[in-house]
């Protein structure tokens, strides 16, 4: 059973809210979400204590399933209604200007 792993990035202070505000991304079994997090704390807390309480809260977040996230999906692009793939060096002796087979 692989353990759910929680990533912060763009951790920031938000002196106007008195909030730590980062972007959380928690991997479990099912897939990835990404989401916002924010704990209210003073600007005097430790980061470690404030990544900590991101931590936690973005696990909770997780688990409850309501959240909003985002979530990418992998997809093929389609075939151009049925057109070879563009091949610029094809294209090019095509043209008129010969095999190329170096680089400038």
């Amino acid at each position: 059973m692989a353990q759910t792993q929680v990533h912060l990035s763009q951790v920031i202070y938000n002196a106007a809210t008195q909030t730590f505000d980062a972007l959380a991304t928690v991997t479990t079994q099912t897939g990835t979400k990404t989401f916002p997090c924010s704990i209210e704390a003073p600007i005097t807390m430790s980061f470690e204590r404030a990544a900590t309480g991101l931590k936690t809260k973005a696990l909770r977040t997780s688990a409850k399933g309501n959240s909003i996230y985002s979530q990418t999906r992998h997809r093929m692009a389609a075939v151009r209604a049925g057109r070879p793939r563009f091949d610029p060096r094809v294209w090019l002796a095509q043209l008129g200007f010969g095999t190329i087979d170096k680089a400038a």
